[in-house]
């Protein structure tokens, strides 16, 4: 492609940017609950086994696949679930994006992401949904009385997979399980579902019954799988999935003893391999589990992709070429240690960072990269780009990088924030100063950094899982507020999405599609909270950045 056609693509783009990223109606899409209900009940022959395998293969497919829900329409916000963790992350306080006609993500910033005909919502509720359906569909593919293991293991993932659906929802559309096990969440819809116009929402309790029930057959029925690559789920990504379950149930033993299992063999990326940009290959050893994207899947439309959005270093991407880049706000940034190599992970305010020692992109090499200008390709970085994320090489135009789903940090992470919550703070502060001081800042002391043991836990989820889709689950779990800025004057984020949240506001429970409304009767929506204004909650603290 042409710079001149990429300009005039990116130019038509952010012509519709705020039409069809935020204020689309989308009635006219088909509904996502009877677009699940109707190919469930629909008569095929599955039990044709290349059927079958094909059905497994294109669950996995959906996960992170452009265009995955709106079909041919080339929406570059319609990626599957990485698209899913990206919108999590800018409607937290960690992640700031440019409030300009280019940013496909501005209802998130400004969280009026929780109208029923937005197209934001829209995507993440039905790649959840599809994906949930996909995995419906393999387990009633293959014979329910099957004794085959390598059978059984396809329908363990499956069921696997349904459970990561329904974890990647669940915090989103009620409160905690700690403060609302029995209050309304979403509505289940399994292998045996069958009055679908009629399906009221399950509590939160419910939910997690079935994500816990799903697990445990996953566990069992993987034992002794071999996998034959890392963008399969085998037992120990089960029993980390079940680890992310427990801890949001606050069974804070159990979160830490399947982290322990999950982690069983992988190490943490070492300070040198986190020293240069990455998390682009789903080899990188630290990865449990992963998004293996490929050219042909990317080629779909590569402007849908974890390249284009978070990766500061795609020359055929949103990011750099509109100036969207994914930054780290300052007053996140600000605590991080200067001996802490996790500083390099974002430019600082004069845009320097280590990480770009020894990179080339085009004519510019080293930190000459930061403020080098491409035309239609690149713009300046702005302060705290992130450069975390990585491309091979550096300017690619393929976007192929794949994305991390689980990494062994996160599993150390939840080790040590289970075992700190079920009573054992030396075993956690032990977990916690193994993993900082070997694998990111030697001169790390967990008690030194006057911070509870929970918020110094969080904080180093913050740091250690910036970009990767957990900073609003973690608020809604710890019942954190939301603190995006705690100076006016010094903040980096746009004025539009400039504004602090209470733990409690209604308005942080996303409202279900008009299409979902329409089809399925019994759902009763949320309506808490109102829309946030500019500089609303200026004195809210969380703990960590204050």
């Amino acid at each position: 492609m042409t710079h001149t056609m990429k300009k005039i693509l990116f130019a038509a783009f952010a012509l519709t940017a705020l039409a069809l990223g935020a204020c689309t109606d989308i009635d006219n899409v088909s509904p996502q609950g009877g677009t699940i209900l109707e190919s469930q009940l629909k008569e095929s022959t599955l039990a044709d086994p290349s059927r079958a395998d094909a059905l497994f293969s294109g669950m996995y497919t959906k996960l992170g696949q452009p265009l995955s829900v709106f079909g041919t329409r080339n929406r570059t916000d319609d990626y599957g679930f990485i698209m899913s963790s990206f919108s999590n992350d800018i409607e937290s306080g960690d992640i700031v994006l440019a409030d300009n006609n280019y940013n496909w993500f501005s209802c998130c910033g400004e969280l009026t992401s929780r109208n029923a005909n937005y197209a934001n919502p829209y995507i993440r509720y039905a790649c959840c949904y599809n994906e949930i359906a996909a995995a419906n569909d393999v387990i009633r593919a293959y014979p329910s009385d099957t004794e085959d293991k390598d059978i059984l293991a396809k329908v363990a993932q499956a069921y696997a997979i349904r459970a990561f659906s329904y974890l990647c929802l669940a915090p989103y559309y009620q409160f905690s399980y700690a403060t609302s096990k029995d209050k309304p969440c979403v509505p289940l819809v399994t292998d045996t579902t069958t009055n679908f116009t009629n399906n009221p929402r399950a509590t939160v309790g419910e939910v997690y019954d079935q994500i816990i029930s799903d697990l445990d057959y996953a566990i069992t029925n993987l034992d002794g799988y071999v996998r034959p690559d890392k963008s399969k789920i085998d037992q120990q990504v089960a029993y980390g999935l079940r680890a992310r379950a427990y801890l949001n149930m606050g069974e804070w033993a159990k979160a830490a003893e399947d982290a322990e299992k999950a982690a069983e063999g992988y190490t943490p990326a070492s300070i040198a391999e986190v020293s240069k940009p990455f998390l682009m290959d789903i080899s990188e050893h630290d990865w449990l589990w992963g998004y293996d994207m490929t050219v042909s899947i990317a080629k779909v439309f590569p402007y849908a992709t974890s390249s284009s959005w978070l990766r500061s270093f795609s020359a055929n991407g949103y990011s750099p070429a509109c100036g969207c880049y994914a930054r780290c706000n300052n007053i996140l940034y600000d605590k991080i240690p200067s001996t802490d190599v996790r500083k390099g992970w974002w430019v600082d305010e004069n845009i320097y960072s280590p990480l770009l020692d020894g990179l080339t992109w085009g004519s510019f090499t080293g930190q000459d990269i930061a403020a080098g200008e491409i035309p239609d390709v690149k713009v300046a970085f702005q302060p705290y780009t992130n450069v975390k994320f990585g491309t091979d090489p550096i300017g690619t135009t393929d976007n192929v990088e794949d994305w991390p789903f689980m990494r062994v940090e996160e599993m150390i992470l939840i080790e040590a924030e289970g075992y700190a919550k079920s009573g054992n703070t030396a075993k956690a502060k032990e977990i916690l100063n193994n993993f900082v001081r070997t694998y990111r800042d030697p001169s790390y002391d967990c008690s030194l950094t006057g911070r509870t043991l929970e918020n110094e836990i969080w904080f180093q989820r913050r740091v250690e899982l910036w970009g990767e889709g957990f900073a609003n689950s973690d608020l809604r779990r710890l019942g954190k507020p939301m603190v995006r800025f705690t100076d006016a004057k010094t903040s980096i984020v746009p004025e539009a999405f400039r504004f602090n949240m209470t733990a409690d506001d209604g308005w942080w429970l996303l409202r279900f599609t008009t299409s979902e409304m329409n089809t399925n009767f019994a759902i009763v929506d949320n309506t808490g909270g109102s829309q946030p204004v500019q500089d609303q909650n200026p004195d809210l603290r969380d703990g960590v950045t204050d």
